[in-house]
């Protein structure tokens, strides 16, 4: 029998090659096909990681860095990813708009980084939880690296309850090695349920396409 929390994780067909290839087919077009849709999401992440007290801020999933400009200049980011293609086009946003608050742009596994324990005060994840092939692992490592008081966050999309968007995200699920994500995510396959009620959940104007997700480590 499958239980209710079994049937809201994301299927399988994702690891961590499967994550590379696909990041390499996108790396060249992902801020025209993608950066303008998650906008929206990246800016109000970056404005709730802006006003949380503590300086150290690790960016996972970094991507091309489309979120290291609105970073305040006081908070010191740490961008990790495991695309070397997505890293290229992030040092090079990095160097072009002088974005001196970045410290260090690196090639990592999220669900397996080498940082000490608490060595950050927040970590923020923007359209990761439903790309990595463990999301629970991601959780844990994002608790791990983060100090005892600071802040995780995430933004992502998060699949639908029900009506028709209910059934194309599940009709795309098969799909997901190929796409690189999946269409199926959803934060209750994430967070168990003393989290999920713990955290401070929001959906993102304009349309609340995507969903904030503010938990206390």
């Amino acid at each position: 029998m499958i239980d209710a929390a079994q049937s809201r994780r994301p299927s399988t067909g994702l690891d961590a090659d499967a994550v590379r290839v696909a990041y390499r087919r996108w790396a060249g077009v992902y801020d025209v096909v993608f950066g303008g849709i998650s906008g929206w999401g990246r800016r109000r992440a970056a404005a709730e990681v802006n006003r949380l007290p503590g300086a150290r801020v690790l960016e996972v999933g970094v991507g091309t860095g489309l979120a290291l400009p609105y970073y305040a200049p006081e908070k010191r980011i740490t961008g990790i990813d495991l695309s070397a293609d997505m890293l290229r086009l992030a040092r090079t946003r990095v160097q072009t708009e002088g974005l001196t608050n970045v410290e260090a742009v690196l090639e990592m596994d999220a669900e397996q980084t080498s940082f000490a324990d608490a060595s950050f005060d927040i970590a923020v994840a923007m359209f990761v939880a439903s790309v990595v092939p463990n999301p629970h692992r991601l959780l844990a490592e994002m608790r791990r690296v983060v100090r005892p008081g600071g802040k995780i966050l995430f933004v992502n999309h998060s699949a639908a309850e029900q009506g028709p968007r209910w059934w194309v995200e599940r009709a795309m699920a098969p799909a997901s090695q190929a796409l690189g994500w999946h269409p199926d995510f959803s934060f209750k396959g994430l967070l168990d349920p003393k989290d999920y009620a713990a955290a401070q959940i929001a959906p993102v104007p304009p349309f609340g396409f995507f969903t904030l997700v503010r938990l206390s480590n």
